[in-house]
């Protein structure tokens, strides 16, 4: 006997990519521009702080942090947000985003909510350990549709009000994955708002804030504490993968008022793995650092404008406001990520692939998924492959 509960999940992304592609032969060189992996230079000091502490792999790592280590992320916070948050009670460690953003649905989404079935929302498309998530807990996940014509992020307060009833919790990404929009802060605003009259609590993704074009994201926590919100109300999620080419450390943090963080910490005590002791030391130093940082944005910003001088012209085109991707527009991301592999070598990944069918449609399917993680010139001729072959 198996369970049923997640049956109803397409297969992951990128072993549905393979099936597309892989029994096809590339038609060039091939050129990986599937999968958001950092792969700028990390901070040349991080192997020294690893050796330096290689004695702490004989030692039982703290479930939640270091002092130290909950005390860097806490200063980090304050700098780039202005809000203070108690390294005690309201930051805790996580191997990666990833996790944090699955056992938020475990430990905070009630069995019911006004009596019923709870839902969680999500945009679509969308990074798929959330749908698992509210999956994971009997919640019904609900996809809403992220679009241009609604900035690229979702909705929610277009909702009926049969669904925000029994809404428990919501999940957003700014800077947004797949599709590089940023919420501003009127749009924070609204749906702290929302959040605070419908009392759900909000899932703010925001592990690709470090990298945009013009200027710094605003996060969730400052307008919260703007607005005057209730410190539970949101939730944050951050990882030095993205921030500082270190996705292969799986070092990231939860923030949030001190009961969620209670809850949080309750279930990892019994399900999570600590991060080892030479990795909280390398993580206490690198969020300390913003060095490295400035240096890695002005690459991507690079690349963001060479990317608007390879791909301008081309119908729909816009450059994200910041992450490492593009959501090109296509007739059908499908055929044109076949046609890209057959033909140049170039492998992308079909939108349709990071999101739900819906009876709109689709919304991913007429998109292609970029990574611009490459070096400049080897993006570079990926994408004017990619532009000789589906638009010229």
């Amino acid at each position: 006997m198996f369970p049923e509960r997640f049956s109803n999940l397409p297969e992951y992304a990128f072993p549905r990519l393979r099936t597309l592609l892989d029994h096809h032969a590339p038609g060039g060189e091939v050129t990986h521009m599937t999968i958001g992996e950092p792969r700028h230079p990390f901070p040349e000091w991080v192997g020294q702080v690893l050796s330096d502490n290689v004695a702490g792999l004989a030692k039982y790592p703290p479930n939640d942090g270091t002092p130290e280590l909950r005390g860097a992320i806490s200063d980090w916070i304050a700098r780039r947000y202005g809000v203070a948050m108690d390294p005690e009670t309201q930051v805790m460690t996580v191997n990666g985003s990833r996790e944090g953003l699955y056992n938020a649905g475990m430990a905070l989404v009630p069995e019911t909510k006004n009596g019923a079935q709870p839902v969680v929302l999500i945009p679509n498309p969308f990074y798929q350990v959330y749908a698992v998530s509210a999956v994971s807990v009997g919640a019904e996940p609900v996809f809403v549709t992220a679009t241009d014509a609604t900035g690229h992020l979702p909705d929610y307060a277009a909702l009926p009000e049969a669904v925000l009833n029994r809404t428990a919790a919501v999940y957003i990404c700014s800077p947004a994955n797949p599709q590089g929009a940023v919420a501003s802060a009127a749009y924070w605003r609204e749906l702290l708002a929302l959040a605070e009259k419908w009392d759900f609590r909000i899932f703010a993704d925001e592990c690709y804030s470090e990298i945009w074009r013009d200027s710094a994201p605003v996060g969730a926590l400052e307008i919260a504490q703007e607005m005057g919100a209730d410190p539970e109300r949101v939730v944050i999620f951050q990882s030095l993968s993205k921030r500082s080419n270190l996705p292969g450390l799986r070092s990231g943090f939860v923030a949030g008022g001190p009961r969620s963080m209670r809850h949080l910490r309750q279930l990892r005590a019994y399900s999570g793995a600590p991060l080892p002791l030479p990795i909280q030391k390398v993580s206490e130093k690198v969020w300390a650092d913003e060095a490295h940082v400035v240096e890695n944005r002005a690459l991507y910003q690079q690349k963001y404008l060479a990317a608007d001088q390879v791909m301008g012209g081309v119908p729909g085109y816009k450059g994200p406001e910041a992450g490492f991707f593009l959501w090109l527009p296509v007739e059908d991301g499908e055929a044109a990520a076949l046609k890209l592999w057959t033909e140049t070598g170039v492998r992308v990944l079909p939108g349709a692939y990071l999101s739900r069918d819906t009876a709109a449609g689709n919304p991913g399917r007429g998109y292609i998924r970029v990574a611009m993680v490459a070096a400049r010139d080897e993006m570079v001729t990926g994408l004017e492959k990619l532009r000789a072959c589906l638009w010229d």
